[in-house]
Order: structure tokens, then C-alpha cells, then sequence
């Protein structure tokens, strides 16, 4: 007869995630001309209680590889993961832990209320569903099938799931359903102005909609440059943000098109270097 291990309660001083020199590792194919594939190769990562972290890196770093070590979906080929002090699936069987991963099926004839109702009965003690839909923004929603809503509505509906056994431990696998940030900008190039580019400081000049947006070390000189002779409007100067941080960090570069002037009267945002930001 086989029997589940019972959890076992770790220190209440143990960090929320532990990993030590984590390595996975895929063999190939039986006959198959592959070589092995390291996916995970060493990670040293500590979280502790209360925090919240980012995890960032390219497609095919080994970021959901990870993950999956953290909820026990696989095992290590080496090295160890705990998760408050104890194996990852341990903390899992005890409702410390939820996640949103970037796949999942949802009953798609079922309305959001039910959905959220019906995950609720598989669990001994859960968050009111009417909390959890209110957290999730969904509250407008409620009553909306799941096959009328958007993408990001049902990532939103996944969110609401995790937070039904309050867990301590909340892990989101590409919250913004999967959105892949250098292709993003790529889509998002525009027509380049020359005198913007001339400046130095100046990295990229693209338009998201109605707006265009400068990066840039020399927000001071394109600020000039903008309100004194292109005439733009709605000036917005800001930091740089994850994205910018993360194309940085990674290497990734958005293409550059043929130089064309801004149009008229456009609204700009500019923003800081995100290779300063990346230091």
C-alpha cells in the first residue's frame, strides 16, 4: 500500500524559497541526436518572508524550470530547493503555496463566480470568493462566462484561484500572460526623428499609439530640443522601468527604421537610459 509522505512543519525562521547550487538537467531521446540539455545550471537564491521578487531573464533561461523545482512539479538533478524549511511538494500538500503558471485550463461554459466557487469546494478552509474576486479586479466580471472573457480577464480569473487558500508563498509564471517583452517593443517601432537622434544621450525614439517615446541619458537636452522645436505636448519625463531594465540586462536591442521626423503636435513621454538604470 502506498501512503503519502505527511508534511512535516519547518523552522518558523526558515526562509520562504531556499535553493542551493540548483541544477536540471533534460537527457535526450532514446535515439535520439540531441545532446543534454542543461536547463538550470547552479542557481543560489534566498527569499525571505514578505518579500517580493522578480525573476527575470530571456525565453529559454530556465525562469518556469525553476519555478517548477519550487512546486515540486519536477525534481532537481542536483542541488536542493526547500520551501519554508521543508521539500517543496511538503509545503504544497500543507496550502502554504499557489501559483499562477503560464497554462491551465479553465471551464470555459462556467461564469467567473462559479468558477472561483467551485475551486473553493476542493479546498477544507478558503478566502470568502467574494474577496478574491474583489482582489482579482473581477467584481464587474462575476457573472461574465469564462469563454467571453479576454486573455488577460482569465489570467485575472487564474490570480483569483491562487488566492483561495490564502497560501504564504504566491508564485506568478509570466503574470501578463506571457507576454514576451522584446517582442513587444519590436512591434512598437516607429518612425525616428533625425534631430532627436543627433542629441547625445539619445538611444531610442519609437511611438506607442498617439505618444512618443525617447530613452534616454540627456532627458534635459531632449526636453529643449522637444518644447522649443517639434512641438510636442504632454510632456512626461520618468524613470526607466523593469522593461527597459530588462532589455539592458539581457542585451536585448530594438531595431532602428529609417529616420523620419515626429508629426506635429505629438504628446512624448521621456524616460531615462536603462543601461544607467541596469548599473
Amino acid at each position: 500500500m502506498h501512503t503519502s509522505p505527511t508534511p512535516t512543519a519547518g523552522r518558523s525562521g526558515d526562509p520562504a524559497i531556499e535553493l542551493r547550487h540548483l541544477v536540471k538537467s533534460f537527457r535526450p531521446l532514446r535515439g535520439s541526436a540531441d545532446t543534454e540539455v542543461t536547463a538550470v545550471d547552479g542557481i543560489d537564491l534566498t527569499v525571505g518572508h514578505g518579500e517580493v521578487v522578480a525573476f527575470l531573464g530571456p525565453n529559454g533561461a530556465g525562469k518556469t524550470t525553476t519555478l517548477d523545482m519550487v512546486l515540486g512539479l519536477t525534481e532537481p538533478t542536483s542541488g536542493t530547493a526547500r520551501v519554508f524549511g521543508r521539500p517543496p511538494r511538503h509545503a504544497v500538500v500543507a496550502g502554504e503555496v499557489s501559483a499562477v503558471l503560464q497554462t491551465g485550463g479553465l471551464l470555459r461554459d462556467l461564469t467567473v463566480r462559479e468558477t472561483v466557487r467551485m475551486i473553493a469546494s476542493t479546498y477544507a478552509a478558503t478566502t470568502p470568493v467574494d474577496e478574491v474576486i474583489d482582489r482579482a479586479g473581477l467584481a464587474a466580471l462575476a457573472h461574465r462566462r469564462v469563454s467571453k472573457c479576454s486573455g488577460g480577464e482569465q489570467q485575472r480569473l487564474r490570480f483569483a484561484l491562487a488566492l483561495l487558500p490564502d497560501p504564504r508563498l504566491l508564485i506568478l509564471d509570466e503574470p501578463t500572460a506571457g507576454m514576451d517583452v522584446s517582442a513587444h517593443h519590436d512591434e512598437a517601432i516607429a518612425p525616428i526623428s533625425a534631430s532627436l537622434l543627433r542629441l547625445d544621450g539619445v538611444r531610442t525614439v519609437t511611438s506607442r499609439g498617439e505618444r512618443l517615446v525617447v530613452v534616454t541619458s540627456n532627458s534635459d537636452g531632449v526636453a529643449r530640443l522637444l518644447l522649443s522645436e517639434q512641438g510636442v505636448r504632454d510632456l512626461e519625463i520618468t524613470s526607466a522601468g523593469l522593461e527597459e531594465a530588462f532589455m539592458a540586462l539581457t542585451g536585448r536591442t530594438v531595431a532602428e527604421p529609417e529616420s523620419t521626423g515626429p508629426p506635429d503636435g505629438i504628446p512624448a513621454r521621456v524616460g531615462a537610459d536603462p543601461e544607467e538604470v541596469a548599473r
